[in-house]
């Protein structure tokens, strides 16, 4: 969501999440009092810390591919213990295990799942395979 306004037709769709491409205050601001969870996207820890004081229910750490599981691991050296951290864009079973051990809570996944033209057996297949890092990746 890039407009509160679009915050609003969601919720009246019956939608309870907010999942934004970036940090928007007045998006936040909106998704909190219609008491809906969201998930801004934040690059630096400044937006990060924005982002909570506006009452963010986690952070979508975007495009992940430029934020190495050494930067997760940073930002969470600094960040309240209890924050929701999702990387997203450039996600794949590869690297989910390096992010979790940085201390990422879960993830967003596009197109490493699936892209046009795909068959449905392909898509199962990378399905599996994301599945397959994530059992291998919970922390106990």
């Amino acid at each position: 969501m890039l407009h509160p306004a679009q915050v609003a037709l969601v919720h009246a769709a019956g939608g309870r999440l907010v999942v934004a491409p970036n940090f928007n205050s007045d998006v936040v601001r909106e998704a909190v009092r219609l008491d809906m969870a969201c998930l801004p996207g934040v690059f630096t820890a400044t937006e990060a810390f924005a982002a909570l004081d506006a009452g963010a229910t986690g952070l979508k750490l975007f495009p992940a591919e430029l934020i190495p599981p050494a930067g997760v691991k940073a930002l969470r050296a600094v960040l309240p213990r209890d924050t929701l951290v999702l990387p997203v864009g450039g996600i794949a079973p590869a690297n989910m295990a390096a992010y979790r051990t940085a201390g990422a809570d879960g993830f967003g996944i596009g197109s490493a799942l699936y892209r046009p033209g795909a068959t449905a057996a392909q898509v199962e297949r990378s399905a599996q395979d994301f599945l397959a890092a994530w059992a291998g990746t919970i922390r106990t």
